[in-house]
């Protein structure tokens, strides 16, 4: 084994071409500037992404709550549409009773009457209404024209006769009206 020896002259001479040594320079002024630069420009980027987001989150929310909303203001809507069948069916019985029968079945009719009118309040309190269009103008929202009739005695576009009466809950129609309008 052979062991180098320490040569003084060797620290003192200068680093060849072919030598490692790394030199260590520091950025210049405008480099550093335009790094500024596209960090703030990545920083904005984010900070829109971040706004965005937040934004989209907020509307999420508030959809999910008007929908929650409405879910439980509407609840009720096929139910309501059960019931209709039933209300239409015990006004035409209290309606339909011939004239020679109707000393023998007034109690009955007073019972359908009382069950109408219960009926009637139940739907009140949960925001169920009658549309009931009799005597009023034609409104295509709420009312379905099934025939149209002459009369004199009314303006045009007024409806003449109810053949079924149409109901809203909340304000949203379940069913139009069914009527007959003057021309």
């Amino acid at each position: 084994m052979s062991k180098a020896k320490y040569d003084p002259d060797e620290e003192n001479q200068t680093p060849s071409e072919g030598s490692e040594e790394k030199l260590i320079t520091s950025p210049s002024h405008e480099e550093l500037l335009q790094q500024l630069g596209a960090a703030e420009e990545k920083a904005n980027q984010y900070w829109d992404r971040i706004l965005r987001m937040q934004a989209e989150s907020e509307n999420i929310a508030r959809r999910a709550e008007r929908d929650l909303a409405n879910a439980h203001k509407f609840a009720l809507d096929k139910f309501a549409a059960e019931l209709l069948p039933i209300i239409d069916s015990l006004e035409l019985c209290a309606s339909s009773v011939p004239s020679d029968m109707q000393e023998a079945a007034k109690p009955v009719i007073e019972g359908v009457e009382l069950t109408l009118k219960m009926f009637y309040s139940a739907l009140e309190k949960f925001g169920i209404k009658q549309v009931n269009p009799v005597s009023q103008p034609f409104n295509p929202e709420y009312e379905q024209a099934i025939s149209t009739q002459e009369d004199a005695s009314v303006p045009p576009n007024t409806v003449v006769s109810v053949l079924q009466k149409g109901y809203t809950l909340n304000g949203r129609l379940i069913r139009p009206a069914l009527v007959v309008v003057s021309k």
